[in-house]
């Protein structure tokens, strides 16, 4: 099996390679080297929120839904994917779905309206 620079190298150095993609605004390439190492480390939130936030402003909008709703099942008080989810859904025009996903955001962050 050829090996291709999105999935080259250690963990440690695609998750490397995948911030600098991010930070580039090459959110598409930064999924691609990401989607490789959730599959190999499926259970670290890092990588797979830096995957759902590359998926969300490259406007694939269903796969970064797919991947926050994963962390929020693992982690119900994960505010960040929480807001996220909520802003991925209002996105999609889904703002019913989204307002309780941003109210529990809010509160996780503190902010008590």
């Amino acid at each position: 099996m050829e090996t291709t620079y999105y999935d080259h190298g250690t963990p440690a150095e695609r998750w490397e390679r995948a911030q600098l993609f991010f930070d580039a605004k090459e959110y598409a390439t930064a999924a691609r080297v990401l989607g490789g190492l959730v599959e190999e480390v499926p259970e670290q939130t890092g990588p797979r929120l830096l995957l759902a936030r590359a998926y969300y402003h490259s406007a694939q909008l269903r796969r970064a839904e797919t991947e926050l709703r994963v962390i929020i099942e693992r982690d119900p008080v994960e505010q960040y994917a929480r807001l996220m989810l909520g802003r991925t859904l209002q996105r999609q025009g889904r703002h019913t779905e989204a307002e309780p996903h941003l109210r529990l955001a809010s509160a996780l962050a503190g902010d008590f309206a």
